[in-house]
This record gives C-alpha cells, sequence and structure tokens, in this order.
C-alpha cells in the first residue's frame, strides 16, 4: 500500500481571520511543518496589483508558487476569479509528478466565481495515477448542487472507476445537503467514515461548521485531523484538515 499525507485549506487570500494582518508566510511555514505530500489550496491569490504595491512583505512570485517553494516541486493553479487588481482561485502543490492539469469553472452566471480544479500525479514507483480534485463551491445551496452534479459527471465519464481519488477543498456545504449525492457517486468522506460526523472547520478559532471535506475513492483513510489550534486559528477564517491516507496496491494500477 502507498500511503501519503494530504492537507486541504482555504487560506483567505493570504490574510488573517480578521483580515487585519497579511499572514502568508507565517501560513507557508506552517504548511511546511505539516509536510503534507499534496497540499489542497482554495483562495489563492494569483496577483493582486493593490496588495503587492501597499505590503513589504509581498511576494515577488505568485502565492501558490511562494508556499510551494523548494518542499514542493509540483503545482498547479486554476484561475477563477478575475478582476481589475488581479485574480485568485485554486492551487494544488505535490511532491509528485504532475502530469496533467485542468480547471474546471463550475460558476453559475452572474454568481460567485468558483471552480475545480483537476490534477493527475504519477505515484512514485508503482506507476499509479493518482487523481486529485481541489474544490471550492458557491454560498447559495441550489448552485452547490449543480456544481456537484458538475463534479459527479467529472468523476463518471473523466477518471477510470478504478483509479484512487481525492476531492478536497471548501465545500461551503454547512447544511450537508450535497453530501448524499457525492456518497451516490462512489466517494466516502474521510471523516465522516471514520468518526460518523463530519469534520467542523468554520469558523477557524470556533469551529462549528462542517464546510472542508476530503472525499475518497478507492482509498483508505488512517490518521485525521483538524488544524484549529494555533498558529492555524490565526491564519484563516477556517481550519485545515489533514489526512494520512493508502492507496491499495491494485487500485489504477496500469
Amino acid at each position: 500500500m502507498i500511503e501519503l499525507t494530504v492537507l486541504t485549506a482555504n487560506i483567505h487570500m493570504g490574510f488573517s481571520f480578521t483580515r487585519r494582518r497579511f499572514v502568508l508566510p507565517e501560513l507557508r511555514q506552517a504548511i511546511r511543518e505539516v509536510s503534507a505530500d499534496v497540499v489542497f489550496l482554495q483562495e489563492v491569490l494569483g496577483e493582486h496589483s493593490g496588495h503587492s504595491s501597499r505590503l513589504a512583505d509581498w511576494p515577488q512570485v505568485p502565492h501558490y508558487e511562494f508556499l510551494a517553494d523548494s518542499l514542493w516541486p509540483q503545482f498547479a493553479y486554476g484561475r477563477n476569479a478575475v478582476y481589475p487588481a488581479g485574480h485568485h482561485g485554486n492551487a494544488l502543490l505535490s511532491k509528485f509528478p504532475i502530469v496533467s492539469y485542468r480547471n474546471r469553472d463550475v460558476s453559475i452566471d452572474g454568481h460567485e466565481s468558483r471552480g475545480v480544479l483537476h490534477c493527475v500525479l504519477q505515484m512514485p514507483a508503482s506507476g499509479q495515477r493518482l487523481h486529485a480534485l481541489c474544490v471550492h463551491l458557491g454560498l447559495r445551496e441550489t448552485h452547490r448542487r449543480r456544481q456537484l452534479e458538475l463534479l459527479c459527471r467529472i468523476v463518471d465519464n473523466e477518471i477510470p472507476h478504478d483509479a484512487p481519488l481525492i476531492a478536497a477543498g471548501d465545500f461551503n456545504d454547512w447544511r450537508k445537503a450535497g453530501h448524499a449525492l457525492l456518497l451516490r457517486c462512489g466517494f466516502h468522506e474521510a471523516f465522516a467514515h471514520a468518526t460518523g460526523r463530519l469534520a467542523r472547520t468554520f469558523p477557524a478559532r470556533w469551529p462549528l461548521l462542517p464546510l472542508d471535506r476530503i472525499y475518497l475513492r478507492n482509498l483508505r483513510a488512517m490518521e485525521l485531523d483538524v488544524l484549529s489550534s494555533r498558529p492555524w486559528s490565526h491564519l484563516s477564517d477556517h481550519a485545515v484538515l489533514r489526512a494520512r491516507v493508502g492507496i491499495p496496491a491494485a487500485a489504477g494500477a496500469p
């Protein structure tokens, strides 16, 4: 069995819970200390001319590249929201080769921009390919329903049924209405499967709502954590989820 650690975090554009402090350097250090193999990130700034001219410690490279640094040699970015000052979206950092990636626009016309970043990773030695979907869904339940239906179509039509698959990120689903739909398209949620309940991640300082999820198919979760104490509680408005997962030797074998 191949084992790997995954982390998912909504990084709040690199600003603190209250947006008063720019905390991206602190966030990079916190993520590095977890040393996850694959990191799923939402609300990642690719560019912002206003902040970059105002903040002395603003990186000279896009935030996903700054976070990847030397620990994650592979990264992918999916631009979702574009505005006069810049853009932001989802990103994935990986210690394994990313052999392909595609950003899928799941926005509802006239409303907030949302996306699903689909990356295919080459696992070492075995030749297996892991599919990773970095997800950030809308605030309205009717929008999320349509977005989850598209996600399930991607899974059904584009990902081999026996391939190891992770869908992780900010599902914005505090009422859990979309959970059953994902179960029907073959996923199980790592925390719910292990403990009987979804992990509470929002707001970070007093987690009450299960907005963030790690859904698995053809993988098994072995260790699970909600990272909500310091420093995480002061680095974003969302707590962070970490999972140690195993890929059975036969899953997605070439």
